[in-house]
């Protein structure tokens, strides 16, 4: 049986991405693997169909954890057979080229977001020349590659002269449909994802000031969290503002069946954010939930063709309020979008996605070896 297997840097509880592309490929016939870390506050791990291990590590965070993980994981799989590793993202990607150079086995490259222009690295020149100097040293090296979007796709062909397959991040078709909601207060805002910086989440509490029949909940948590508790007190929003914390992937099912309006908002800080097409965007779609996004490349093209929410062309709270307030006094245009969403979660399915992963993954073991 082939084995492969799938390196992140986070606990796998709550990577409904690599839950999903994990399980498609254990349903063909292949032996998965999935490897993350261990966290003091990490819950147990959901039984799965294929298998999962975390790795311990000392440092938490920062430049000492990424060093510490990639040698951890380096040896964890010098140690153990494998025909192939994807590495997810450039935090991971050294311990599986090199493991895999070394063993004479497959790399692969799973680019699930411009890792060079995030803002976290854009803000740190130092940092982001050596995740640069990650990316040239092993990318351009790779036969097999996938990414999110197409956008995507042509800049890491520019970049590292490498092609990529793309491989949308979409939800799996739910299927029974939650029930429209009355169009009545409170309205409800959703925002699910990790808490950080750029995310339109400050922008959005401030508007809030300004939309008294509004609630906003955010499902997740991240390096923003407590800015956002203290703003939200300092604002005295605490009855408009839920925060629900780490959340279940099939808990967050049932919670964004309550809301009214998805939030996917960012501020242009980075190419990787100019570029993204997020998992929440179609998890908005699957559950018939227009959304508020940027005006950026992707969500542009889709909602030209389907629209299924607003684009925002900048990320102050005025704009904030006058789109959210046209669509609580015009139902009419909200409850189009809402049928704009029941068609286009037939489209943007993983059970689509899907086959086009099986088909790459078809491709590389089928292909002799140079």
């Amino acid at each position: 049986m082939t084995k492969i297997y799938f390196t992140v840097t986070n606990d796998l509880t709550y990577d409904q991405r690599m839950i999903r592309i994990c399980t498609s490929l254990s349903k063909l016939g292949y032996d998965i693997w999935l490897i993350g870390r261990q966290r003091p506050n990490s819950q147990p791990l959901n039984k799965q169909v294929f298998q999962q291990k975390r790795l311990n590590c000392f440092f938490e965070r920062g430049k000492f954890f990424y060093l510490e993980y990639n040698i951890r994981l380096f040896f964890f799989l010098l140690w153990n057979r494998f025909d192939a590793v994807c590495s997810i993202d450039l935090d991971t990607i050294l311990a599986g080229y090199y493991s895999s150079f070394l063993k004479r086995k497959i790399c692969i490259y799973d680019a699930h977001e411009y890792f060079t222009e995030v803002p976290e690295v854009v803000q740190r020149p130092k940092t982001k020349r050596i995740w640069e100097w990650v990316a040239n040293h092993t990318i351009p090296k790779l036969t097999y590659a996938y990414t999110v979007c197409q956008s995507l796709q042509k800049v890491f062909l520019e970049q590292y002269n490498t092609p990529f397959e793309v491989i949308r991040n979409v939800p799996f078709q739910q299927a029974n449909l939650p029930p429209s909601l009355p169009f009545k207060a409170p309205f409800i805002l959703l925002y699910q994802g990790v808490l950080n910086d750029g995310r339109g989440l400050e922008e959005l509490i401030v508007a809030l000031q300004e939309l008294p029949q509004v609630e906003f909940w955010m499902a997740g948590e991240g390096d923003c969290s407590q800015e956002l508790r203290d703003l939200v007190q300092t604002l005295k929003l605490e009855k408009q503002v839920k925060f629900l914390g780490y959340i279940q992937p099939h808990e967050l099912k049932e919670i964004t069946k309550k809301a009214h309006l998805g939030v996917n908002l960012l501020q242009n800080k980075g190419l990787n954010y100019y570029y993204s097409l997020a998992n929440k965007f179609f998890d908005y779609i699957q559950a018939q939930k227009p959304s508020l996004n940027m005006n950026f490349p992707e969500y542009a093209t889709i909602i030209k063709e389907h629209p299924v929410g607003l684009l925002l062309d900048d990320l102050t709270p005025k704009t904030i309020v006058r789109s959210i307030q046209a669509l609580i006094e015009h139902p009419e245009v909200y409850e189009s979008l809402q049928d704009h969403c029941l068609k286009a979660r037939e489209v943007f399915v993983w059970e689509k996605e899907a086959l086009k992963l099986e088909a790459f993954y078809k491709q590389i073991f089928s292909t002799p070896k140079k």
